[in-house]
């Protein structure tokens, strides 16, 4: 699973800034996003726990960059060891989930969820929104147009959604929950 937080631009009846963390698994693609108003360890300890309720699979590995939402572990010396005392590092811990982070300054290294951030600027850039509200339904639209509507090359032309119905049907010991197709946008 990587995970990165994009930044999103301030609506008029905004009062300050919100963010956008995005995890997207490696086997399927299949992406979950929210929205958040700081940065902090706590945002995205809560967003791992958000993940962790609602991928359908057990996720094992957990990619990050080294900002000090996601960890304790680097410092501008260089030094990179975690204390595993930082939340998100301890939330990992507590569902057996590897936390590794990237090399400082090789953000292709998280290039999956990096690519998906790309993706969400061109959304962001193809109209005008009118409130913070109109940008936060287009995107989650968009997030339930892209895991169950969108075929991916690397996905032999199919959908995450599509490509997870398969890997739970050969391998049901990997999923926590049945996955499902759902008809209509989530909310």
């Amino acid at each position: 699973m990587h995970i990165d937080i994009k930044h999103l631009p301030q609506m008029p009846d905004e009062q300050q800034k919100r963010y956008l963390y995005v995890a997207i698994d490696r086997a399927t693609r299949w992406v979950y996003l929210e929205f958040r108003c700081s940065q902090s360890s706590k945002d995205a300890w809560a967003f791992m726990k958000q993940v962790e309720e609602k991928t359908p699979f057990k996720i094992r590995i957990v990619l990050t960059d080294n900002a000090k939402c996601f960890t304790d572990g680097f410092t501008r010396a260089g030094e990179r060891k975690s204390s595993g005392h930082h939340p998100f590092d301890q939330e990992c811990q507590a569902h057996a989930i590897e936390h590794r982070l990237i090399k400082p300054g090789k953000p292709q290294t998280n290039g999956m969820v990096e690519r998906f951030n790309g993706r969400i600027s061109d959304v962001l850039a193809t109209r005008r929104y009118t409130s913070g509200e109109d940008l936060q339904q287009t995107l989650k639209h968009y997030m339930w147009l892209y895991n169950h509507h969108i075929p991916q090359k690397a996905l032999h032309h199919q959908s995450p959604i599509a490509v997870m119905k398969e890997w739970h049907a050969k391998r049901l010991e990997l999923f926590t929950k049945r996955v499902v197709n759902h008809t209509g946008a989530e909310t």
